[in-house]
């Protein structure tokens, strides 16, 4: 499978009470898809996956599928803290008609390069389902280190990378030493060193509310090779990166830039708060500042392409 273009992790939005909302969960969907997002994640860090109940993940796995009907591939966060477990939602994964999994190490036990690619391995034969790797030691605790890497590499349905520990040392590694692995990025603030070294994806929970602007980089950088426009692009982004990137709350602050621009977001459930009002205040402006910035630059460049059509006509 060939992992390409935006694939945002859509938020999980809830109604007041803490009950999922299923409609606003489809709105945001559906926005993603209009605006060209390449493929839907289910499950992960931005979906407040450790948060909601192994029935509630199976059931978004099942309501995520209908909302697409095969517009674009659905990949499965299938994380849990055991390989049992894991397997298990690897399963429900596959019988929701999952197209591949997103599998990161699971927090808390530690395990070593050996046991935890055993784990992948697992889950893997459980499956059957192409796999892309989730490399977040900031939240697992666990690097998913060259050792393993060989270990699970193994395997054709191991395919691709989510590289989100921040080390742009690892992005070396894994174009020089491990080129049969896509690389996807997953770090905000770096989307366009992982272009430039060959990244064919971007897992970015702006995806939830700038799907437009995202897949505009992603197609200058990757598509066109425009490293000069993706630059001014990615330079409109970095304040809203560094605010996404910092702090720890990347998803109260995705779910309030998704209000901020009209999307279902509602709170996040505990043991989570909701930004302080100065911090809610500074990213609105932000959102709205980079939204701004970025269409600056796409109405300039279009304004710049059709001069010379017009010339010539």
């Amino acid at each position: 499978m060939r992992f390409e273009g935006i694939m945002p992790p859509v938020i999980t939005p809830f109604a007041p009470d803490g009950a999922l909302d299923r409609e606003g969960y489809a709105t945001v969907i559906e926005q993603m898809l209009d605006q060209g997002v390449h493929a839907v994640i289910v499950g992960g860090t931005t979906g407040e996956v450790y948060a909601l109940s192994p029935e509630e993940r199976v059931a978004q796995f099942r309501h995520a599928k209908e909302i697409l009907g095969g517009r674009v591939p659905l990949i499965c966060g299938v994380n849990d803290l055991t390989t049992d477990g894991a397997c298990g939602f690897a399963q429900a994964a596959r019988e929701a008609g999952a197209d591949a999994l997103l599998l990161a190490a699971p927090p808390y036990s530690l395990p070593t390069q050996a046991e935890l690619a055993e784990h992948c391995l697992a889950i893997d034969r459980a499956a059957g389902l192409p796999i892309v790797l989730y490399n977040y030691p900031g939240r697992t605790g666990v690097v998913m280190e060259r050792d393993f890497l060989e270990r699970v590499g193994a395997s054709p349905n191991v395919q691709c990378v989510k590289e989100s520990s921040g080390d742009i040392n690892r992005i070396h590694l894994l174009v020089k030493e491990f080129p049969g692995l896509q690389l996807s990025c997953g770090a905000e603030d770096q989307a366009l060193e992982f272009f430039a070294w060959g990244a064919t994806s971007w897992v970015t929970p702006m995806g939830n509310f700038f799907a437009a602007e995202t897949v505009a980089l992603y197609e200058t950088a990757v598509l066109q090779r425009d490293f000069d426009r993706a630059q001014r692009l990615m330079l409109a982004l970095l304040p809203l990166t560094t605010v996404l990137e910092s702090g720890g709350q990347l998803i109260q602050c995705t779910k309030l830039a998704c209000e901020t621009l009209g999307l279902p977001g509602g709170p996040v459930r505990r043991p989570m708060g909701p930004l302080d009002e100065a911090a809610a205040e500074a990213l609105r402006a932000v959102v709205l500042e980079a939204k701004k910035a970025i269409g600056r630059i796409l109405a300039e460049d279009e304004g710049a392409e059709a001069g010379p059509r017009a010339a010539s006509a």
